[in-house]
Formats: C-alpha cells, structure tokens, sequence
C-alpha cells in the first residue's frame, strides 16, 4: 500500500527509475543524496522520505545495483561507494512498518553481504592495482564502504552477528595489506564499542578464527600501525570478556603468547595498551580472574538457591498460617472438652456422694423406723439377719471382683486358645483339599474290601434285580468275549488319560516358554539400540514361525522390487504369492529348542 502525501522529488525519482534503461538506473539513484542531504536531520520530515523510499522500492533498487558488475555500471567505484552511503543512511530510522519482518530478515542481511563482498572486490582491485592516485582512489572507496557498513551495523545492533559470522569479513581481515588490514581491524574495534556481547554470541569456530587472525597480525607484522591496532582490539575483547582472557591465557592454542609478546618488544618502550595486555596476560592476573569468574558462579548459585528457599517459603506461608490457626483451634477445643469434661467429673462426683449421703440417711431412718416397730424380744433376731444380709452382700462383691480379676489374667491364654482352635480348623481343612485333590487326580485303585453283611446285602440286591429284569441267555464264549471287550476299553481309557496329562504338561511348557520369549522381547532394546548378543532375542525358537516370516520377508521384498505397473491392481488387504523353489529357508541358521546347530 503506497503511503499518502508522498514527496514528489521521490514519485518523479521512482518514475525516472521505471522508465530508464537498466544502465542509467545507478546514476539516476545518486539523486537520492540530494533528497536526504537536503531535508532536516532528527525530524519526522526525514523519516518520512525513508519510509517513502523503502515503499517505491528505491532501496531494493540499490541492492540490485551493487550486486552488479562495477566495471558495467557508470562512474565505476564512486558511484558504487555513494550507493553504499545512500543505502545505509536510508536503512538506519526507517520504518518500515507492515513489512518489518521482510525488512528486518532479509533487506538487512542481504544489505550487510552485499556490502562486505564490495569491500572484498575492492581489497582484490586495490592490491592489484598499480601505485599512485588510483591506489589512493580505490582505497578512499573501500573506507566509504567500511563506513557505510558502520554505519548501517550502528543502527541496526542485530547485524553485528552476521558481519562477525561473514566468510567475507573473515577474508578481510586476513589480508596482508597494511592499510586494508587497519581499516577492517579499526572497523572490528569500533563494531565491539558498540556491542561487544554478540562476539560470544557467534559459534566457536568463527571466534577462533578472528582471535587467531588478531593474535597473527600482533606477533608477525613489521607495521606498528598494524600491531597497534591488534593490541589495541585484543585488549578490548580480553577486557569486555572474562572468557576470552580465560580463553588466551590458558588454550593451548594461545601459549607462550604473553612470553612472545615480552621478547619481541624487548629493547623498546611498551605502549600503555601493550602493558596493559602483557598485565592481564599475566599468571596472577589470570588466577584472580578465575577466581573472580567462580566467586561470580558462586554468587549466582547462591542468589538462585536462596531465591528459591523465599519464593517457597513464601508460597508455603499461606498454608503454614492456616496450619497454625487450625492447631491452635484444635489445640483450644481440646483444652475446653478437657475442663469440660473434668468439671462434669467433679459434678458427677459431687451428686454420688450426696446421692451415698441421702442414702445413708434414709437406711438409718428405716432402721430406726423397724426398731420402732419391732417387738423387743425380736430386735436380737432382726440384727442377726441383717448382718447375714450384709455378708452376703460383701461375700458377693468380693466374689465377682476375683472371678473378673482371674478373667482378666486368663485372656491372654484364652485370646491364644482361640488362635490356636481357629489355626487347627484351617490346618484340617487345608489337609481335607489336599487329600480331596490327591482322591482327584490318584488313578484307579479297584474296590475296597467289602464285608460280609455289606456282600450278602449287594447279594440280595443283585438276585432282586435278575428276578426283575431276566436277561437272556449267554454262552461262556461270549461272555469272555464280553469280558475282554471290557477290560481292552478299560485299558484303552487309562492309557489315553495318561496321554492326555502328557499332552497337558506338554502344553503347560509351551505356554510357559511363549510367556517367557514375550518377556524377553518385551525387555529387549529395539533393533537400532541393541548391541552383542542381544540381536539373539528376536531370533524366532520354532520352526514353522520362522518358516512365516522368512516368507513374509521374502513377499515384501518381492513387492517392493516389481515394477509400478504391476502394482496398479493390487489393493492394501492382499496377499503376495511367493513360489516354493524361491523360498529357501537356512533351518540350520535358526536355532530350535531342544536342538543344537550342526
């Protein structure tokens, strides 16, 4: 959607754009200098013109551009290098607005590539070129461009990652040249001013590879600006970043380098930034720095673990406040029915003795009132039997208090008497199952003896029955016949009872080894995970099972090796016939229960 009240130095530039041939098209966006030069800097005014820009597709016209061939373009690396300002002053402020994820993800980036393979192509024109004033030109361009990507990596912090993760800017920085070289390692130091945490951020390889090249140019080049600037880089990264001072005192990639250091500076004044790395560089330095780094680990253990006590103290206070109240409560309710209970105690007590008083009264009341009315001559005999009332009543209680003693000292051995009858009563009907089931399964051990009155009574029943029910004549032949039929049907029943518990106990140990195979597969690890014998799980111990799936292997196999077009009329519930003469199954290789390979 194109915005409203848009510039008409913009909608005549977009317009002149869209019309021109492609080779006129880098001179023409050099006009967009001019717009931006020309409004105010810091108001809503400029924002306006970039946000203008990006809409007419004015900036992807400028990427468009330096992805091109600078030798085709005209006005060559100045107008490549002035594209470069336009596009980093346009991409730093704008807003883009409903398309700020397609800016963001990959205007940006492909902005910050495009810009670091011009400096690429630049370094290579630059050390090939001839020296004087094209020499100087061309490396007056490549600072524009290193500027320009300053500028837009200042703006936009998130690229500082791509511009560190670049091969290019890994090429760059490998350079021989001295005036490359400190162009792109300043360029490295002011990206780490800005934000020196995303250099952790990138992936190891990429560190190593940048803190190699420094440690390089530090130690191997004869320019002081170069070493000066590699000093003045390696400090940065040593000091923003314990790990990386960690990193260069103690990898064996980085040793001797302070020893190094020492030895080629001897016998010239050290710079304050070079005594300040060979400082930090030192043994001591780094021995205070790995104790700074686990007092620091320590310190943020401890914030988490008491962080964690509070929080749950804290989330556990509710509950505890609760759990007082309820205790208390529980603890004052228990203190009330106590001196409840001991002040209904004190009543109950106080009325059985007034209730032995009012008694005691109205006993002696009576008594005077019998005397009163009992003949003189018979007050001896009416005492007598009162007292023989009163022992009785005595030798009663006195009874009932032994008999309940002697009951209670007896309980324990009556409690045992009556586990004991309760433990036999068990026992005897565990031994009548036992001997019920040995009846069940003991074979047939022919009649018991019979007694006489027992053999004359089945006698005398069997004559009633022949007299009842006369059967017809049978000779002895037949009867032996009949006999022998008899007991060969007999025989045959006990001999096929006995094979059937054999088929039986047969069965029982099939079971038993299937349930066992199913607990070893079921244990087992899967086909990917198993290692050493443990492939021997799934090896099938039956013959006709593995005799199936050799030839379900074999069908799939056999299926997935046809061609489509015999495919077409199969449906997903068929089966796939396998001739016998291409089944050809190695029984050797299987191993069997019971059997042994040959």
């Amino acid at each position: 959607m194109k915005p409203t009240g848009t510039d008409p130095r913009i909608l005549s530039l977009a317009a002149e754009v869209a019309k021109s041939p492609e080779q006129n098209v880098p001179v023409i966006l050099l006009k967009l200098k001019e717009i931006i030069n020309s409004t105010p800097l810091g108001g809503s005014e400029l924002k306006k013109v970039k946000q203008d820009i990006y809409c007419y597709d004015l900036i992807q016209y400028c990427l468009l551009v330096l992805s091109q061939d600078c030798s085709r373009i005209q006005g060559g690396w100045s107008t490549v290098s002035q594209l470069t300002q336009i596009l980093s002053h346009c991409c730093v402020g704008l807003e883009p607005g409903e398309d700020a994820e397609e800016f963001y993800s990959e205007l940006l980036p492909s902005a910050v590539e495009s810009f670091l393979v011009l400096g690429r192509r630049l370094q290579t024109c630059f050390i090939n070129a001839a020296k004087g004033e094209e020499k100087d030109n061309l490396l007056h361009f490549f600072q524009i461009v290193t500027d320009s990507l300053f500028w837009l990596v200042g703006g936009h912090v998130q690229l500082i990652q791509n511009v560190l993760q670049s091969a290019h800017f890994l090429h760059l920085l490998q350079t021989d040249n001295v005036q490359v070289g400190s162009t792109v390692m300043t360029l490295l130091q002011n990206i780490l001013h800005i934000n020196s945490g995303d250099l952790l951020r990138i992936e190891g390889k990429h560190l190593h590879s940048i803190l190699d090249e420094v440690v390089f140019k530090l130690l191997s080049t004869p320019s002081p600006v170069i070493r000066s600037t590699a000093t003045k880089l390696l400090l940065l990264m040593a000091e923003s970043h314990q790990e990386i001072l960690i990193l260069l005192r103690l990898s064996d990639c980085y040793r001797g380098l302070r020893s190094l250091l020492t030895k080629q500076e001897a016998g010239t004044e050290l710079s304050q930034e070079l005594r300040q790395l060979l400082d930090l560089l030192s043994p001591k330095v780094c021995q205070d720095v790995q104790e700074q780094k686990l007092h620091k680990a320590a310190c943020v253990i401890q914030a988490y673990w008491k962080g964690f006590q509070t929080r749950k103290r804290i989330k556990k206070l509710p509950s505890a406040v609760t759990t007082l109240q309820r205790s208390f409560r529980t603890k004052r309710t228990k203190m009330l029915l106590k001196l409840d209970r001991q002040k209904e105690e004190e009543d109950h007590r106080l009325q059985l003795q007034l209730q032995r008083q009012r008694a005691m009264r109205l006993s002696r009341e009576l008594r005077l009132s019998m005397l009163e009315i009992v003949h003189p001559g018979q007050v001896e005999k009416h005492n007598r039997e009162l007292e023989e009332k009163s022992a009785l009543i005595i030798q009663k209680h006195w009874k009932g208090y032994r008999e309940r003693k002697n009951f209670h000292q007896q309980r324990p051995s009556l409690t045992e008497y009556k586990a004991a009858v309760i433990l036999q009563r068990a026992a005897l009907k565990f031994l009548a199952k036992c001997r019920k089931k040995k009846k069940l399964f003991a074979p047939w051990q022919g009649l018991r003896g019979l007694t006489d009155a027992r053999r004359v009574e089945l006698k005398q029943r069997v004559d009633v029955y022949v007299r009842r029910h006369p059967s017809a004549q049978m000779s002895d032949a037949a009867s032996r016949e009949l006999h022998a039929q008899a007991q060969e049907r007999l025989q045959h029943y006990f001999m096929g009872r006995a094979l059937e518990e054999r088929a039986q106990q047969h069965r029982e140990a099939l079971m038993a080894q299937i349930n066992t195979n199913i607990e070893q597969l079921m244990r087992a690890p899967s086909l990917k995970e198993a290692e050493g014998k443990e492939p021997e799980l799934f090896i099938s111990r039956s013959r006709p099972v593995a005799a199936r799936a050799r030839q379900a292997h074999l069908a799939t196999l056999k299926h997935i090796q046809a061609p489509w077009w015999k495919k077409l009329e199969e449906e997903p519930g068929d089966e796939i016939d396998v001739p016998k003469d291409e089944l050809s199954i190695e029984l050797g290789t299987l191993f069997i229960g019971g059997t042994k390979p040959p």
